[in-house]
């Protein structure tokens, strides 16, 4: 990035807010273990505190879920004010080959607005994890859901809707979604994007798909705070920034507090005249107009109205509306604990007798449902290289020992990531010894929420191998196999 892109830096108490507020914050986030990647907080558009844990870092992409879904809204209001299309145009206009005689009556009074406002009729949400294992065509599939209400009138979360949005901006700009923003918004923004996933047909996802650096994000919230305008120059048009982040439905079912404020145009509402986008595990760009500020953080864990209370509790209440007298008696620990930030777990042992008999040794997998059939270990001084073998071919991941070592790997895991099999991805990762028979290995897989742990216990000329994720936590996330 650019430095003529980056948001300038300054105290917290220079723009009014209290250093000690902050330290809070962090100190309650690790009280409660929420799992925070990245952490910035911008006021008056400097930014006064910014954090990763490692092994996550400033310049490394973070896959960001569903708060791509407000990028997407972005990409309907720039088609919208440049008269491309309009609001009440009916979704079904724009794919007249599916329309018939037959066609549906809610179907045929969906609108552009209730794909924006997750009110197209659905009985029940959709997710982005079921999209992406589905086979055939997306837009087919998704005018064949049955509508059970009137359109516009009951949110239900809806990927799918999202991705009708990219759909019809692809339609009428002739463009797919990505290259549409990329002069519109991301170049003015600094924002570098060199994918966003796609559907088999070539459409961009839509309701996720974009992976950001956290500070993108909050110049995307910046953005949004001062209504459209960047650099002298109003790149969205201001009413529409103020029709996309206000309440254009109730949500009041929701089942906590910042999710009864109401939804806009793919943007959430929450309390204290707030309003957000946010991805699944802990993505988040959170706009607070009255405080003319905004942070963003990305995260591993399932705890957002945790995160938000911890927010309003600390970092809300450590704002002023003046200036402050500068604190360094406290801006110290707070630099010096935002440079330490960490999730590595504690080291084990480095050694084990065992280590050299099982190097090389082919370990035959029984039968599972995710299809592994042969495990290996190859132990060295300071590394494991760990290899398996599933229907899709060999993977491997290198593993420091005493160390953390980053590479890449095709490692199978879209069983434990939501659904998410990307052909490469970006591995940090470290193997220590918790017993004589215990090998316990750590991936962090830094551009996604997710980080898995594989205990790998040996006996005799049997292995037991359980590998666990951090996120979604359940029962259901753990692949557990058995070989000799």
């Amino acid at each position: 990035m650019s430095l003529k892109y980056s948001l300038p830096r300054s105290t917290p108490e220079k723009q009014g807010i209290s250093s000690s507020g902050i330290l809070k914050f962090l100190e309650a986030v690790e009280q409660s273990n929420l799992e925070l990647h990245s952490f910035m907080l911008v006021r008056n558009g400097h930014v006064t505190a910014e954090g990763w844990w490692a092994p996550y870092k400033p310049k490394i992409p973070h896959m960001l879920f569903s708060l791509t879904k407000s990028f997407t809204s972005t990409g309907v209001g720039f088609a919208v004010s440049e008269g491309l299309l309009t609001l009440e145009d009916k979704v079904i206009s724009f794919f007249p080959e599916y329309a018939s005689q037959n066609t549906e009556k809610n179907l045929g009074a969906m609108k552009v607005r209730d794909l924006l406002t997750m009110s197209a009729g659905h009985l029940k949400p959709t997710m982005g994890s079921e999209w992406r294992q589905m086979e055939g065509g997306w837009i087919k599939h998704f005018l064949e859901i049955p509508i059970d209400h009137e359109p516009g009138t009951r949110f239900v979360y809806n990927s799918g809707a999202t991705y009708m949005l990219a759909a019809i901006v692809q339609k009428v700009t002739g463009q797919m979604l990505l290259d549409y923003l990329e002069p519109r918004l991301f170049e003015p923004l600094g924002i570098d994007v060199s994918e966003w996933d796609t559907c088999p047909a070539g459409i961009n996802t839509g309701g996720w798909g974009l992976s950001l650096k956290t500070e993108d994000l909050a110049r995307f919230g910046q953005l949004y705070l001062q209504e459209g305008l960047w650099n002298g120059t109003q790149l969205l048009p201001k009413e529409w920034i103020r029709e996309a982040t206000s309440c254009q439905i109730n949500n009041e079912d929701g089942q906590t507090k910042d999710w009864q404020q109401g939804y806009g145009y793919q943007f959430w509402r929450s309390v204290h005249n707030a309003y957000r986008a946010d991805g699944a595990f802990g993505q988040l760009c959170l706009v607070l107009p009255d405080q003319n500020a905004v942070i963003a953080t990305t995260g591993g864990h399932d705890k957002m109205q945790e995160l938000l209370d911890l927010i309003w509790n600390y970092l809300l209440q450590a704002m002023d509306k003046h200036m402050l007298p500068e604190n360094e008696v406290v801006q110290t620990p707070l630099a010096e604990k935002l440079g330490s930030l960490s999730l590595f777990p504690s080291p084990g042992h480095s050694e084990s007798v065992i280590a050299a008999s099982i190097t090389g040794k082919l370990f035959e997998i029984e039968e599972n449902a995710d299809r592994v059939q042969l495990v290996a270990f190859y132990f060295e001084k300071d590394f494991c290289t760990f290899f398996l073998w599933d229907h899709r071919g060999v993977h491997h991941i290198k593993c420091g020992i005493g160390e953390w070592i980053e590479g890449i790997t095709t490692m199978t895991g879209n069983a434990l990531h939501h659904q998410y099999q990307p052909a490469e991805m970006r591995v940090i990762s470290n193997g220590t010894w918790k017993d004589e028979n215990t090998f316990i290995m750590t991936w962090f897989f830094v551009e996604m929420p997710f980080s898995d742990t594989v205990v790998c216990h040996f006996q005799g000329d049997r292995l037991r191998l359980e590998r666990t994720v951090n996120v979604p936590a359940s029962q259901k996330d753990v692949r557990l196999y058995w070989g000799k």
